[in-house]
C-alpha cells in the first residue's frame, strides 16, 4: 500500500518560470509509477501538492516563495456583493455533474478558450493529446461541472473529490461570455457542491501575489494559505 511515507519524489531542473518572467523554477512530481488514491492524494493536497494530468506536483523552488497553495473554508465563506450579483446573473444557467468530456463538443470549447484566452500560455496551441492528458486521471476520483444555458455547453470545471474538500483542477469557458464570469461563477457552484457533499474545503491550487491573473483567488474570503508547513488565513499572513 502506497503511503507518504515511502513515496518516491523526483525533482525537475531548472526551468523558465510559467507566471513569472524572471524567475527560475524548479518542480517536485510524485513519482508516476506510484499507486495514488483518494487517501494518498488528500494528504498531498493538505501539504500543497497539485494534479496536473497523471502527476502530482509542488513547486520547490530555490530563490522563490511566491507559489502560495490556497483553499476556502467552505463553511465559513461568505459570498461579497459582486460574487452574489455573480450568481444572480448566472441563474439562468443549468449545471450538472458528469463523468466524461471525452467528446468533440467539450473539445472544440476547450480549444476556444486556449486559442482566444491563454495564447500566451503554456498550453497554446492546444491539442487534443493535451487536452485528454491534462484533464483526466485514472484514479477515479475526477468529476465535470458541466455548464449549459438554453442546452448549449457554455462551460466545463474539472474537479477531484479528496476526503476534506474539492480540488478545483481547471475551468475553462465560452469565451465570448466573458461578462457573466463563469470562471468566478464555477467556484461559487464548488463551494456549494463542497457544503452539500459535507466537505471543508475547496483548494484552488496556487496563488502568486506578483501574478495579475492569480488575484481572482483572493476575492474568496475567508481565504487559508499554506505557509510554514501550516494552514493560515490569509489576512494573517499578510
Amino acid at each position: 500500500m502506497t503511503t507518504l511515507a515511502n513515496l518516491k519524489l523526483f525533482t525537475t531542473h531548472p526551468h523558465k518560470c510559467s507566471y513569472l518572467d524572471e524567475k527560475i523554477a524548479t518542480t517536485v512530481f510524485v513519482d508516476p509509477n506510484a499507486k495514488i488514491n483518494q487517501d494518498v492524494y488528500s494528504r498531498l493536497s493538505e501539504i500543497g501538492f497539485r494534479r496536473s494530468g497523471q502527476h502530482l506536483y509542488r513547486p520547490q523552488c530555490h530563490s522563490c516563495q511566491e507559489c502560495v497553495p490556497v483553499r476556502i473554508p467552505a463553511a465559513d465563506f461568505k459570498p461579497s456583493r459582486q460574487q452574489k450579483r455573480c450568481l444572480k446573473a448566472n441563474s439562468d444557467i443549468e449545471f450538472s455533474i458528469i463523468d466524461s468530456i471525452d467528446t468533440e463538443e467539450h473539445y472544440s470549447l476547450y480549444e476556444r478558450y486556449i486559442s482566444i484566452r491563454h495564447q500566451d500560455g503554456d498550453m497554446y496551441p492546444p491539442s487534443r493529446a493535451q487536452y485528454d492528458s491534462f484533464l483526466t486521471s485514472e484514479w477515479n476520483l475526477t468529476k465535470f461541472i458541466e455548464f449549459k444555458l438554453d442546452s448549449a455547453l457554455i462551460g466545463v470545471a474539472v474537479i477531484d473529490q479528496l476526503d476534506h474538500g474539492i480540488s478545483a483542477v481547471y475551468t475553462f469557458f465560452e469565451p465570448e461570455l466573458h461578462k457573466r464570469s463563469l470562471g468566478t461563477y464555477a467556484i461559487l457552484i464548488e463551494i456549494q457542491l463542497a457544503l452539500e457533499s459535507g466537505l471543508p474545503y475547496v483548494y484552488l491550487g496556487y496563488w502568486i501575489r506578483q501574478c495579475v491573473k492569480m488575484n481572482y483567488k483572493t476575492k474568496f474570503k475567508p481565504l487559508e494559505v499554506y505557509t510554514d508547513s501550516e494552514w493560515q488565513e490569509f489576512d494573517d499572513c499578510q
